[in-house]
């Protein structure tokens, strides 16, 4: 859940089809990139790659392996920082992402930096991409929680994938969904159903438009997904929030963190 909610939107838990979610989330990271970027750009870093609010980067995980000569996608890319990094180590990195803005904000770090990541803007259910076009597809806490269609999605990342092809992602750690969105105490009082999948809405008051969506799987859900669409679970990583970090994003705190999983990364392949 977002950690931008205006005083003019409710909150509710309600099915949403596919294109509301993408209706609604598209413009919503529209509205937000430039506050996003202005607050978070630095500890991600132009060229950084972190998987999540802890910090923790791909140096250190080293989830997806040595990317020098691959072709590696990111779905969810935003600002390119993730995909640049593959960029400066070696890989021909791609980004996807579904806000208009947030590819301008790529374009300007591409400047910035003089480290150019060819991005499009599209959907994850459909990505512009040729069969067997990449090494590497992964996601770090971009557009997989934001999707109703998850098997299209899924489905389309192995169409794109070559045989023995990676496929990571991080999303925020399922058990989350118990907790309220806080970072202080409150937030370590389960409050709903672990499994109950009921998606998360925002919805403009004034309008009654749908302006948020997310959807939340379970950690079987997922596990289940990779195996439905022909992947091989190879690790489940769930970092755990360091010593000496101090930093608040959102319901993700020192607080919490050392308490409770706020991130889990998934890492699978296709079979060669």
């Amino acid at each position: 859940m977002e950690d931008h909610l205006p005083q003019s939107v409710r909150v509710e838990r309600r099915a949403v089809s596919e294109r509301e979610s993408r209706e609604a989330n598209g413009p919503d990271w529209d509205r937000y990139a430039d506050e996003y970027q202005a607050t978070h750009g630095a500890f991600l870093g132009d060229s950084g790659f972190v998987w999540g609010p802890e910090g923790h980067t791909e140096d250190e995980l080293a989830i997806l392996g040595e990317v020098t000569g691959l072709d590696v996608l990111e779905v969810g890319s935003g600002a390119g920082q993730c995909s640049r990094w593959v960029r400066t180590h070696g890989g021909r990195g791609f980004g996807l992402d579904l806000s208009h803005r947030q590819l301008q904000h790529s374009r300007r770090l591409d400047e910035e930096t003089g480290i150019a990541v060819p991005s499009v803007r599209g959907t994850a259910t459909h990505l512009p991409f040729a069969p067997a076009s990449f090494d590497v597809v992964f996601c770090s806490f971009g557009a997989l929680q934001f999707i109703r269609d998850i098997d299209d999605a899924l489905a389309d990342v192995r169409r794109v994938l070559r045989p023995g092809g990676r496929f990571a992602f991080s999303i925020t750690h399922p058990t989350r969904w118990m907790f309220p969105d806080d970072p202080g105490e409150a937030g370590l009082t389960a409050t709903q159903s672990y499994w109950d999948r009921t998606p998360y809405v925002e919805v403009d008051d004034a309008t009654g438009v749908v302006s948020y969506v997310e959807h939340h799987r379970t950690l079987g859900d997922w596990v289940r997904l990779l195996a439905r669409h022909g992947f091989v679970l190879a690790d489940l990583v769930e970092p755990e929030w360091p010593e000496d970090h101090d930093r608040v994003w959102g319901g993700w705190s020192r607080t919490r963190g050392l308490l409770t999983p706020g991130t889990a990364i998934f890492v699978a392949h296709l079979a060669a």
